[in-house]
Order: C-alpha cells, then sequence, then structure tokens
C-alpha cells in the first residue's frame, strides 16, 4: 500500500510497534527445551491482549500464530512440540493486523553455545538488511534494494535464496511489488514516498536451493545448511526510510 496521509502513518506506526514488541518478547522466551508451540501460543496471547490478529492465519489458514523456522528450515516452519535445543537458530517470523493495517517482521534467537559460522550468518542477514535500508528512497529502484543486499551476502561468504524476497505489505500480508535480495534487472519499478514494503534478506550458508516438506508449508535448505532471515517493515521517504517494526 502507499500511505496516503496521518491517519494511515498513525495506523501502520501503531501495529509495528505491537509486532517489534511482541517479537522482543518471544525472543526472550525462546531457551533449550521451550517447544515451538509454547512460543507461538505466548504470541496468540500477546497479540490478543493488544487486539491484533495474526495475519496469515486470518488471510491462509496457517496453522499457528506465527512463523517458527529452526536451523535448515528457511521459511514457514508450523509451531509444534518440537523442543528447541543448545546450538538452535530460532526464526521468529510474525505478521498482525489491527485496525486495518498490517505490518510483518522477523526476528533470530540463538540458543547456548553456537557455531560462529551460525552466527556469522545470522549477523550477516541484519547487516545486509541495512544496506539495502539505505537504498529504500523515493526515486531509486526496487533493483537497487537488492543488489545492496546481494552484495553484502556475497562479500561475507553466503548465499541469497532467490525465490523468497520482501514485498508490500499495509493492508494485508502479501501486496505488490515484489522486492528481491538480488540484482533483478526486471525489478525496475521506482520507490515512491509514502510506499509500505517489507526487507527481508533470506540467506543460506550453503547452497540457495530449497524444498517444501509436505505440511505444505514448511521451506527448508535442500543440502541441510542453516539459513538466516531477517526482516522489518519499513515506509519510503525522500531521505531514510522510516521502520515501522523498530519505533
Amino acid at each position: 500500500m502507499t500511505a496516503e496521509g496521518d491517519k494511515d502513518i498513525a495506523g501502520l506506526k501503531a501495529i509495528g510497534r505491537i509486532v517489534d514488541e511482541i517479537l522482543s518478547l518471544l525472543c526472550a522466551e525462546v531457551h533449550a527445551g521451550v517447544t515451538t508451540a509454547e512460543l507461538d501460543a505466548l504470541a496468540g496471547q500477546w497479540l490478543a491482549e493488544r487486539g491484533a490478529l495474526p495475519t496469515p492465519k486470518q488471510v491462509y489458514d496457517f496453522p499457528g500464530n506465527l512463523c517458527i523456522s529452526v536451523n535448515d528450515e528457511v521459511v514457514h516452519g508450523i509451531p509444534s512440540e518440537r523442543e528447541i535445543r543448545s546450538g538452535d537458530l530460532v526464526k521468529l517470523d510474525l505478521t498482525a493486523d489491527k485496525d486495518g493495517y498490517v505490518a510483518d517482521a522477523t526476528r533470530m534467537a540463538s540458543v547456548g553455545t553456537m557455531d560462529k559460522r551460525v552466527l556469522k550468518l545470522a549477523r550477516c542477514a541484519e547487516a545486509a538488511l541495512k544496506k539495502g535500508l539505505e537504498q529504500a528512497r523515493a526515486g531509486r529502484l526496487l533493483r537497487d534494494i537488492g543488489r545492496a543486499v546481494e552484495t553484502e551476502v556475497r562479500r561475507q561468504g553466503f548465499a541469497i535464496i532467490p525465490p523468497l524476497q520482501g514485498h508490500g505489505v499495509g493492508r494485508t500480508v502479501h501486496e505488490l511489488p515484489n522486492v528481491p535480495n538480488y540484482d533483478d534487472p526486471a525489478a525496475t519499478q521506482e520507490l515512491h514516498e509514502g510506499l509500505i514494503i517489507t526487507l527481508e534478506p533470506i540467506i543460506s550458508m550453503g547452497k540457495p536451493d530449497i524444498r517444501q516438506l509436505s505440511d505444505g508449508w514448511t521451506l527448508k535448505t535442500r543440502d541441510g545448511s542453516y539459513s538466516a532471515h531477517y526482516e522489518q517493515t519499513i515506509m519510503v521517504t525522500k531521505g531514510a526510510p522510516l521502520v515501522l517494526t523498530a519505533q
């Protein structure tokens, strides 16, 4: 969507704060022995307390309040009785709506003793998003964001997973335009003031190939390598973007 005025901006800021707050609370609850279903239940409770709804459950009938993907699970992991263990990299992807406005963000939590290269992978996803943010301003092209993200990821020795991209958001969970994480020559749309999009580098320690599990949702790396995912919802301005999910 494109934010048209103060009412839209206020609504987007409100749901952005809720998503950011709940993800921060959830990250503090990630520890060895907790199940992903328990984390999901907390997310549902905290959303309800704030008058917000889990958008993927409403729109796509996703079987959870948020996606929880662990290690080689790339995105769309379904909450279950799986227990988190030391060494796990947990990705918490929450999309929520309130009063007709939607925000989407992903955070990562590491548990116990972590492999140094896995930690580097997670930090790389965050660094790549920051590089993308530098290009996310009115007058630039979508491919400028993708080029910046891809350059940083490749510089650090990791792989972009091309099919998985950022997207428009604001009224529902997935809107146009798509926001590639690589230099896509076809991504020539010019960014304009008020445009609401997500930036979300999704990267792999190994090869970029992915497969879908029989549950119809979870995507994993084919080679079993760890993946990382970091995401923010932003509003494009003439200068630095307004990060709605980090206020």
